[in-house]
């Protein structure tokens, strides 16, 4: 991995023996990026040179530094996705993606929450590191991004986010991007809520962006995050004959998940064609596909997301894709969300800094190098949301409420409160239905040092203050599941 000489913002861990809309509600958070395109170009062909890529990746870069197009979907689980195997097709436009570019079939999430995920897919830090262990709470100020990463290149930087929990006002991401817009145009949740978006919404503010710079000389980072199918899962009828479903009455809320997929995979692919259709952008932007998070349907007895460790909230798709660079792959290895952020500048040959706790697979993905052999994946999981902020200090750490491991085939997961202990072996036990632990409670050495590890960090950002809510976003809260 090559270090950054600018110092980590984060010590090491400690563990391990345009604009109105239909309701006038899209907001722009803009500020103004210093470099100019020549300093971008000359930045990057220098950086390049020091990378393992050397002089093939310096002289692209003269040329024309890349673009980058990140697109999250909001609580999509892998294993709803037909190109992940999935009886329904249910995603022929994120398919393509999958088919023609590197696919992770093992990437989980490092906690089955937004506001904390997305955090992590920016920061390339744990929860308990960059401070947003739960929705309403954001991350610490100044910290090191791919986003700002970038910004320091001179790319033009900008978020379109249509997910109420990732305000800028609640979790302080806007500052990483020079435009951060919050694309809240509709009341989506059967007209009771205001602050949410259509995946068709959040296309016509990016597509704008997109004409708006058209012909732009400087590269640009855009990160996409649709809402959808983020419950209450809608029934999006004009996908559901293709998906074999007739009569309303009689689907299940799995099958309004489904809809959900297939809508959004829909608005995925008119993007990815608009990117296909510019001869500017087509096979010089490197495009990223993943999920914050995966989405209980009722095993082990949950419906939802955040509470519990279980494969179902944690198993996310993630593919990147590059005509021409990236080779079209399935990689079997475990991959975390974690490693977006190294990954995307080691692909184009920029150094990966030090305080990244992700992987860097950009000599998989453009070489044939070996993935790694072995590692270990951690999780953590926190209440959905903070209420009252009368004792900020311990807002964070009484959020805490479990955390897991997955070291090869064998998953651990602890909810201390609730003595809850409990051992899988995924390779024989996929669906986590045959505890191997028993009825005892005796975390391992391992997972008790990364137990001790979260709650030093929850510690350490503690005093960090945490705005008070009002009403009306305690009741949104509420309404989507995050307040009991």
């Amino acid at each position: 991995m090559l270090i950054s000489a600018r110092p980590s913002a984060v010590e090491p861990i400690e563990f391990e023996s345009r604009t109105t809309t239909k309701d006038s509600t899209l907001r722009r958070r803009s500020r103004l990026s210093t470099p100019a395109p020549h300093v971008a170009v000359a930045l990057l062909t220098l950086l390049a040179a020091a990378s393992p890529a050397g002089e093939a990746v310096a002289a692209e870069a003269h040329r024309s530094p890349p673009n980058v197009l990140l697109v999250s979907v909001d609580t999509l689980r892998a294993d709803h996705l037909s190109g992940y195997g999935y009886e329904r097709e249910t995603s022929p436009e994120i398919d393509r993606l999958l088919a023609t570019g590197a696919r992770f079939d093992a990437a989980r999430t490092v906690e089955p929450l937004t506001s904390p995920a997305v955090a992590s897919m920016i920061t390339s830090l744990y929860p308990h590191e960059h401070g947003s262990t739960r929705n309403g709470v954001g991350v610490r100020p100044g910290l090191p991004s791919l986003a700002r990463e970038l910004d320091e290149r001179g790319y033009q930087t900008a978020a379109f986010i249509a997910n109420w929990t990732i305000r800028d006002k609640m979790s302080n991401l806007g500052e990483h991007f020079q435009l951060y817009e919050e694309v809240l145009t509709r009341k989506r949740w059967f007209g009771l809520v205001a602050g949410e978006a259509t995946a068709a919404d959040v296309n016509e503010a990016v597509v704008a962006w997109l004409d708006e710079h058209a012909g732009r000389r400087r590269p640009f980072f855009a990160w996409v995050h649709y809402v959808e199918p983020h419950s209450p899962y809608e029934y999006q009828g004009e996908v559901a004959v293709r998906l074999g479903l007739g009569d309303r009455s009689r689907v299940t809320r799995t099958d309004r998940y489904d809809t959900e997929v297939a809508f959004v995979d829909h608005y995925v692919g008119q993007l990815m064609r608009r990117i296909a259709d510019d001869e500017a952008l087509a096979g010089n932007t490197l495009v990223v596909f993943t999920s914050d998070h995966g989405e209980s349907l009722g095993e082990h007895g949950y419906w939802g997301h955040g509470k519990k460790l279980y494969e179902p909230g944690l198993h996310i798709p993630l593919a990147f894709h590059w005509p021409g660079k990236v080779r079209a792959q399935q990689v079997t290895a475990p991959a975390s969300i974690l490693d977006v952020p190294p990954t995307v500048l080691g692909l184009l040959g920029l150094p990966v800094p030090e305080g990244y706790r992700g992987y860097d697979w950009s000599g998989v993905l453009t070489a044939g190098a070996t993935p790694p052999a072995e590692r270990t994946l951690w999780f953590q999981a926190h209440k959905g949301a903070v209420v009252d902020h009368a004792d900020s200090a311990r807002s964070r750490l009484d959020g805490l409420i479990g955390f897991a491991m997955i070291d090869g085939t064998t998953k651990e997961i602890v909810k201390p409160d609730r003595k809850l202990h409990e051992l899988f072996d995924l390779s024989r036990d996929p669906e986590e239905t045959k505890n191997l632990n028993g009825d005892g409670f005796q975390p391992s050495e391992r997972l008790r040092g990364w137990m001790e590890a979260v709650e030093k960090g929850l510690k350490a950002v503690g005093d960090l203050p945490i705005r008070d809510l009002d009403e009306e976003e305690i009741e949104k809260l509420r309404s989507l599941g995050y307040i009991d």
